[in-house]
């Protein structure tokens, strides 16, 4: 069997990659229409903002394993899988706050806060998904 110049350099099929992106983008876009309704309600003032990023470490765990069903990824997959899907909402993130920060709200605290929270998210993403990568034994 001849693999795939993608597969061999990532150990992904075209598929899986695209279906990566995919996700990352709808995420990220999810993130952040719900980052933005929720700062004016506060969730970015004192103790709010901590309870915020504590609860998105387990609130994370859901979207990894709907990840690695969605994208067909193997056990030993998951770190590499959402890493695309976190370069991917980092990509649209960056574009975001540069061109189009009215997506994260009216004010500079808002989106600045808003960009914030998805940097946290993306790295809680990648920490949770190496821990949960498992070696392939066959």
């Amino acid at each position: 069997m001849t693999l795939s110049y993608t597969q061999r350099r990532l150990g992904l099929s075209t598929r899986q990659i695209g279906t990566l992106a995919v996700i990352g983008a709808v995420l990220w876009f999810i993130a952040a229409i719900l980052l933005r309704n929720i700062g004016p309600l506060g969730a970015f003032e004192g103790g709010n903002r901590v309870l915020l990023y504590a609860l998105t470490i387990p609130g994370t765990i859901p979207f990894i394993w709907m990840t690695q069903r969605l994208a067909r990824l193997a056990s030993n997959q998951i770190a590499i899988g959402i890493a695309i899907v976190t370069a991917t909402a980092l990509l649209l993130d960056g574009v975001a706050v540069a061109w189009f920060p009215q997506l994260y709200g009216d004010e500079l605290a808002q989106v600045t806060s808003s960009a914030a929270a998805i940097l946290w998210g993306a790295g809680v993403g990648l920490m949770l998904a190496f821990l949960m990568n498992k070696e392939d034994l066959t």
